[in-house]
């Protein structure tokens, strides 16, 4: 299987684990794939966007506060390096949407504006080069946390690497060389993000329109 299909067994069998098989059931029951031709300007807009992102799209075509079916869904999908923090996935229509965000957000923090000890020397200095995939939101709406793929690295850095963005104290770190080791990391630390907590959370975040 590929890494994107590993993962998704990987995360099925976490929800599993905690009892939550139901909502997982119903979850994937909702959900469907991102469309062609929104994959196409996903593309179009990041050549090198991984495979392994894209055929999790094809999975589910986002999970925060996404609708399907006449019901929002907003799904605990990913981690990070927080251990026991969870993410939504983004859809594709937002990563597309989002393209110019992160240096709206964040430019002053890659120009060291603020000092270089908040960002990661693998990031590159210039802001209006910044070319970053927004794909994730943390379980607060993205209030603390936001994930990117960062294809425009300093040249201590290597393209596709994941970026995350955390609230008080604000810093921009590098958590993974690229999207498959970022996925390979979080399968080796067991799905964390999802426990009893958050396995409960998914009973609730089903909710009909």
């Amino acid at each position: 299987m590929s890494i994107a299909q590993d993962y998704l067994e990987g995360l099925k069998n976490a929800y599993f684990r905690y009892g939550a098989d139901a909502e997982w059931e119903h979850f994937q029951g909702l959900i469907h794939g991102a469309s062609p031709e929104e994959l196409e300007q996903l593309k179009a807009l990041y050549p090198l966007v991984p495979d392994s992102l894209f055929q999790l799209l094809q999975f589910a075509d986002g999970t925060y506060w996404r609708v399907y079916q006449n019901t929002k869904v907003a799904f605990y999908f990913l981690g990070s390096d927080l251990e026991e923090f969870p993410y939504y996935l983004l859809s594709a229509k937002e990563m597309i949407e989002h393209k110019q965000l992160a240096f709206e957000w964040y430019g002053d923090f890659v120009n060291r504006v603020f000092g270089t000890d908040l960002v990661d020397e693998k990031i590159i200095e210039q802001a209006e080069e910044m070319c970053w995939l927004h794909f994730a939101d943390c379980m607060n709406n993205g209030g603390s946390s936001q994930l990117f793929i960062d294809f425009s690295p300093s040249p201590k850095g290597k393209p596709g690497q994941i970026v995350r963005f955390l609230h008080d104290p604000d810093e921009l770190q590098v958590i993974a060389d690229s999207f498959d080791d970022y996925l390979q990391k979080l399968m080796k630390r067991g799905f964390d993000f999802i426990n009893q907590d958050t396995a409960k959370d998914a009973s609730f975040l089903l909710q009909p329109q």
